[in-house]
């Protein structure tokens, strides 16, 4: 087996081991962190080739830029794909992203569908396009990991979308192995306002979502895909099935809205084995195309028309635009169109968040 794993330090401190004992405090818990300098050999230029699972992915710092060009082919093993609920197989894609070296805490969640990049070039989308939709209105967004369906998610809780871009909706497993230094923290990737993302092998720090009291409300709900309808009973306590059964409660845990923490005055995201698993929002300044404003509607329908039949199904709409589906779909045929989408109206900040 030909593997080949090439990490280039330009910052001498990048390939110093030394361990330095530092000190955390939040929520009246106290952890002691150990921070080892070869965390930040990631930080500087990489270039990561894996001959054996195609992966090709360089970074190199210009201009207070980080630039990170890949294929996004995972350098890990993965489930079979096609298989058991998901019938897409894995292909190479032209990635080309650029993260803030130098990231800006705005304090200001902001909802996003993909919030960072993995070391190894894939991407993280926590969310999914799955919609449970009701004839009273109501839309329930499914999450990845519940039992109503299956997504076929692999034991990297993965899988593959279309266009044969493999993506993780939680924890990275492989990736975590991949880059496991020895300290509880593990430097899995960065977000795209530029502050990394790691994951805790202990769990310590805890999400601050919860389960949401009471029970849900729909009538005559379906779940479609391309290729059936279902029928689906939405009734009963908010179990963790759709993204709207969490709220956010500040205090709760460890994380902030966004799954963040600062420790040692250095703000980074948490990627968790509980919800919301990955960052739904981002808390500084991203110069991504998700992030620009509102987008116009050819945006909107190049993003989300994934059959190219020029209307927005309620399994293609994402983000604020599924939870808003039959306020636009102003005659009821269960497609939006372009004259439907032309006084689309701003979702309010909580409900971005949430999503």
């Amino acid at each position: 087996m030909k593997y080949t794993y090439i990490v280039i330090c330009l910052l001498a401190i990048s390939c110093n081991s030394n361990k330095n004992l530092a000190h955390h405090s939040h929520h009246n818990h106290n952890h002691n962190e150990i921070n080892s300098n070869h965390h930040t050999g990631y930080f500087a230029d990489y270039i990561l080739n894996d001959e054996n699972y195609g992966t090709n992915t360089s970074v190199k710092i210009k201009d207070n830029t980080r630039i990170m060009v890949t294929n996004a082919l995972p350098n890990h093993k993965t489930g079979q794909f096609p298989g058991p609920g998901n019938p897409n197989t894995i292909s190479a894609q032209k990635r080309t992203y650029n993260f803030p070296v130098n990231p800006k805490y705005t304090g200001n969640p902001q909802w996003v569908r993909e919030p960072g990049v993995a070391l190894n070039g894939v991407k993280f989308e926590p969310g999914t396009a799955e919609v449970v939709a009701c004839d009273t209105g109501e839309n329930y967004r499914v999450e990845a990991f519940q039992e109503l369906v299956n997504l076929g998610l692999d034991f990297n809780n993965a899988h593959v979308q279309p266009t044969g871009a493999y993506h993780y909706h939680g924890s990275p497993t492989s990736v975590i192995e991949k880059f496991d230094s020895g300290d509880d923290l593990v430097h899995v990737g960065f977000a795209h306002d530029g502050f990394p993302m790691y994951y805790s092998k202990s769990g310590r720090y805890k999400p601050s979502y919860k389960l949401i009291d009471g029970n849900r409300e729909g009538e005559d709900c379906t779940y479609e895909t391309r290729r059936n309808t279902r029928d689906i009973s939405v009734g009963g306590h908010h179990d963790g099935t759709y993204t709207s059964d969490f709220e956010y409660i500040e205090g709760l845990g460890d994380l902030d809205e966004c799954n963040g923490i600062t420790i040692n005055n250095k703000y980074m995201y948490l990627v968790t084995n509980e919800f919301p698993y990955v960052s739904r929002c981002l808390m500084g300044e991203a110069a991504i195309n998700e992030r620009r404003g509102r987008p116009n509607l050819t945006q909107l329908f190049e993003r989300m028309d994934s059959n190219n039949d020029g209307k927005i199904s309620k399994v293609e709409a994402k983000g604020p635009l599924a939870f808003r589906f039959s306020e636009l779909d102003k005659n009821n045929d269960e497609f939006l169109v372009e004259s439907e989408l032309k006084n689309l109206p701003r979702p309010n900040r909580n409900q971005r968040h949430r999503e």
